[in-house]
Parts: structure tokens; C-alpha cells; sequence
């Protein structure tokens, strides 16, 4: 298939016919095509990926890297047809391994982080706050490689992502979802701006 055509309404069963190369997401019916990462995006979640799998090892839990299809608000016994919102995130860890099929993520995983890029800032700090928010993501990371910080945001009793900690490039970041585990963030900004 070629681009999706526009005012037009597509389900999780039509991303599963396309061949596309590009990234994309599915929101609400609607089909964002995203633009590929640069360098140094994919250098940070891929030092976010590492330290994660190293900790995860021999653990319930799994992480996984983009491409991942994560379906946050299908419930059991929907079809493919059903489905009409499929994110991306750049980093996804499930700990409810009954959320997993050979697709994907079926469902709010238990942390989602997501690193910003020009093109995609705003759209990760709204759109996808709400959407993560509504489903139950019990922990959101917002990791910014040009001012080299981590946002974290934990789901409150309100239902709401609520800020929790702010941390630098020198800092440790504590992960709430997963007891014992610390992300080094030197080692994810290597560099001094």
C-alpha cells in the first residue's frame, strides 16, 4: 500500500496489510507517519534499552525496542478490525506477560518511554500523554537528548500522569515499576552539551 489516504478510517487490521518501511501509528483511526530518528535518538534509546535488558535478564518483565505495536485500549475478544489505535513507543517494558502476542502489546504496559525529537516533542507530550494516561500506563518517561533530562510521570490515584522526579545527565533515575532498578544517565548523555 501506498500512503493512507486522508479522512479515512483504519484499523489495526489494515497495518497489518501494508508494507510500508516507514514508522507509523494508528490514533484513533488515524494513520501519523513518522519520520525516521536521528542518530542520536536512536544512541539514547538503544543506552536506555541496554541498561533495561541488563536488568531485566532472567526477570518476569520484558523490555522492547521500536518497532513494538503496542494496542492500548483493546480488550479481550477484539478482533484486529476492532483495534483502531497502535503506538509505538521507543521503549516499552510488560510485566504482564498475558498482555503479549505475536503482534505485540495488547494494552497499557507497565512503563513507556518515549525520546523526544524535533519532530516528534509536542506530539509525545501531549497526544500521547493522554492517550498513555487514559489507558493506564503506570509509568511515563519523557527523555530529551538536547537538554540531556528525564521527565518521569507516575499514574496517580486521579487516573492522572502526574511529574514525579526531573532528572540531569549526572543523575541516577530510579524506574517505580521496577523494584531494585536504576538507570545511570551518564552513560545514556555521554557527552557534555
Amino acid at each position: 500500500m501506498g500512503v493512507p489516504a486522508e479522512n479515512t478510517r483504519y484499523s489495526f487490521a489494515d497495518l497489518l496489510t501494508w508494507e510500508e518501511d516507514g514508522q507509523m501509528e494508528l490514533l484513533s483511526g488515524q494513520v501519523v507517519m513518522m519520520a525516521p530518528p536521528l542518530r542520536g535518538h536512536q544512541e539514547v534509546s538503544g543506552e536506555l534499552f541496554r541498561q533495561l535488558a541488563n536488568f531485566l535478564e532472567g526477570k518476569r518483565c520484558r523490555v522492547y525496542a521500536a518497532p513494538f505495536a503496542v494496542r492500548l485500549f483493546e480488550a479481550e475478544g477484539d478482533a484486529p478490525e476492532d483495534v483502531d489505535t497502535v503506538v509505538e513507543p521507543d521503549i516499552t517494558v510488560v510485566c504482564d506477560t498475558g498482555k503479549l502476542d505475536k503482534y505485540g502489546c495488547k494494552g497499557a504496559p507497565e512503563l513507556v518511554i518515549e525520546v523526544l525529537s524535533p519532530s516528534t516533542r509536542r506530539h509525545d507530550r501531549l497526544v500521547k500523554l493522554e492517550l498513555y494516561q487514559r489507558a493506564g500506563v503506570a509509568e511515563y518517561w519523557l527523555v530529551d537528548p538536547e537538554n540531556q533530562s528525564v521527565q518521569v510521570l507516575l499514574l496517580g490515584k486521579e487516573g492522572y500522569l502526574l511529574p514525579r522526579e526531573d532528572y540531569g545527565r549526572r543523575d541516577i533515575a530510579k524506574v517505580n515499576v521496577l523494584e531494585g532498578c536504576f538507570i545511570e544517565l551518564e552513560k545514556v548523555f555521554p557527552e557534555e552539551k
